[in-house]
């Protein structure tokens, strides 16, 4: 039996993709079905299209957005990991936020990109997790390892550790309002209660004992 006869050609990846943006849907799908070893098994709107065709579809690997009509992308992570256990999911995001990453990692997500990434790094990203590996976006990264440094016997929420690190960058009410899909009020309550938990009197007092305790 000679050299050629031996070689295989890998298994291709089958995958599925759950984006309701129609153009970064369709353009996944093209950069992912012209490249050899990857073929687009079905894309989907909606997270529960996409789970009531899972069993039919068996894809390796499922692409996630979170912001979906009807269930949103984390709900949806879990319940594919339910039924297929060995799916690997990868969010693809333009979310960058402590509490969602952590809630699509922790519902089974094996990865987490975000939308602004290149495309090689999707497709090498596919590769890794069906190799084993956990792909994340550079920030992402070092979001997680940042987490596991900090005080895990804090007295604060995710939620208020979120809105402290916000400050600490400089960002305003309204900006972190913005940016954590609340309103301003709902920051202003947040800040009262880091206040009354860290017993300071200020932003500065606030920041300057969250690191010096290593909460953030």
């Amino acid at each position: 039996m000679n050299g050629i006869q031996l070689m295989r050609n890998p298994q291709t990846i089958r995958i599925c993709i759950v984006e309701d943006d129609n153009l970064i849907r369709d353009g996944f799908a093209l950069l992912i079905n012209s490249t050899y070893g990857f073929k687009i098994i079905n894309t989907y709107y909606r997270c529960e299209d996409a789970i009531k065709n899972i069993h039919a579809d068996a894809p390796d690997v499922v692409l996630m957005d979170i912001e979906l009509p009807g269930m949103n992308g984390i709900e949806g992570i879990a319940k594919i990991k339910k039924l297929r256990p060995k799916t690997n999911i990868i969010v693809v995001t333009v979310y960058e936020n402590d509490e969602l990453v952590f809630k699509a990692l922790c519902a089974g997500a094996g990865g987490y990109l975000t939308k602004n990434m290149q495309p090689g790094r999707l497709l090498e990203a596919i590769r890794d997790i069906q190799d084993g590996g956990a792909p994340m976006s550079t920030n992402i990264a070092r979001m997680v390892v940042a987490s596991f440094q900090k005080n895990r016997n804090s007295p604060l929420t995710a939620r208020e550790t979120e809105v402290l690190e916000l400050l600490s960058k400089g960002k305003s009410y309204t900006t972190i309002a913005e940016q954590l899909f609340v309103d301003k009020e709902t920051i202003r309550t947040h800040i009262k209660n880091i206040y009354w938990k860290l017993e300071v009197h200020s932003k500065a007092e606030a920041i300057e004992k969250a690191i010096k305790e290593r909460l953030i």
